[in-house]
């Protein structure tokens, strides 16, 4: 089915609806050339209509050991082509079926190099796709027009957990309280990979329960939306400081940056994709990671007892935090995953040798 991607400012891209629906959300591009899959499901994608900048998806079919949730919440896929047809012995199904199923719509055939460009030129900005099933074009137009920008949705009720559950790990050392915001299922492995017991809570959770005393440490997960909208969780979070070691990654990051008394602000078309070259302030290292954010912490917005640890090679922005006299650290990008392959994933170790540090 004939297909337009109308963006909010109007402007307009041909394409084809293969699943024949639309839908709509925040167009934003990733610049990984792999990982489809994982990338659909991550929570933090909530709300998003993904352009992928490689040519052809679904090349390696589905799998459901790549799964970052029980469920894609991306609300589209823009790609230039999909294969119905993929070519790899373990693959579970082909990907528009798995779409389809799941009610994401897809829009192919479409100039991503021009999508993307222009993105990156005008900046990440609401649109849809509109199937010529539903009307004129001048008529998407103006309902494009209407969506709401992404600065000011608070997403994390969406895809945080219903109810609190436990990750046992038999004869733990430590307890970690997990509050989530929208947590990658990778990260959730790396951390019971450390050998620590998890008890992941919802994203209303208050302080009180995150502390108790059964907790030697506390993880911030990653989640989407705008975190300036979360008031409810930053004030939770302000309340947790200086009762246990935290940890914090990207939504959990721009979380603990409003709770030291900073602010956040929307980048131009963000940092997604898996080649984002961030600058260890510390050893100098430059190490290759996978980001998946539309905000930033605002360095000026910071008091004095908070340092910046990382930046972001390609336009200075802060990359990671740390407190100079708590136990408290945070990374804007995603150590759990292996663009490098693993160059940042030595951030689970530092927060278990922080708990031991802290619980000595």
């Amino acid at each position: 089915m004939r297909a337009h991607l109308i963006l909010k400012d109007g402007k307009t891209f041909r394409g084809k609806a293969p699943l024949g629906f639309g839908g709509s959300g925040e167009a934003v591009f990733t610049t990984s050339m792999t990982g489809y899959q994982e990338i659909l499901t991550d929570p933090s994608f909530a709300g998003q209509m993904v352009c992928m900048t490689f040519p052809e998806q679904g090349i390696y079919g589905i799998h459901h050991n790549l799964n970052e949730a029980a469920r894609p919440w991306a609300t589209a896929l823009l790609c230039r082509r999909m294969t119905g047809v993929p070519d790899h012995v373990f693959a579970e199904g082909d990907m528009g079926t798995w779409l389809r199923r799941h009610r994401v719509p897809v829009m192919t055939e479409l100039d991503t190099r021009g999508l993307t460009q222009y993105l990156r030129d005008k900046g990440a900005q609401p649109g849809l796709i509109w199937t010529e099933s539903e009307g004129s074009l001048e008529a998407g137009v103006a309902a494009a027009a209407d969506l709401a920008e992404m600065t000011g949705q608070a997403l994390a009720p969406e895809v945080s957990c219903a109810a609190r559950y436990d990750i046992p790990t038999p004869g733990a050392r430590f307890r970690v309280a997990v509050l989530d915001g929208g947590i990658k299922d990778s990260i959730l492995k790396q951390l019971h990979a450390t050998g620590c017991h998890l008890e992941v809570f919802p994203w209303d959770t208050p302080a009180s329960e995150l502390t108790d005393k059964r907790f030697q440490g506390l993880f911030l997960s990653n989640g989407p939306g705008d975190p300036a909208a979360l008031q409810g969780m930053r004030k939770e979070v302000e309340a947790c400081i200086g009762k246990l070691p935290i940890f914090g990654i990207c939504l959990g990051h721009q979380l603990l940056g409003h709770a030291f008394g900073g602010s956040t602000f929307k980048l131009k078309f963000g940092h997604r994709g898996a080649n984002q070259p961030v600058l260890d302030l510390a050893t100098g290292r430059v190490e290759i990671t996978a980001q998946n954010h539309g905000f930033a912490v605002d360095e000026a917005s910071l008091p004095s007892e908070i340092e910046v640890t990382h930046r972001h090679l390609s336009d200075d922005t802060v990359e990671g935090l740390r407190h100079k006299n708590l136990p408290i650290f945070s990374m804007q990008h995603h150590p759990e995953a292996s663009p490098g392959p693993h160059d940042a994933r030595h951030a689970f170790g530092k927060f278990v040798a922080m708990m031991e540090q802290y619980h000595a």
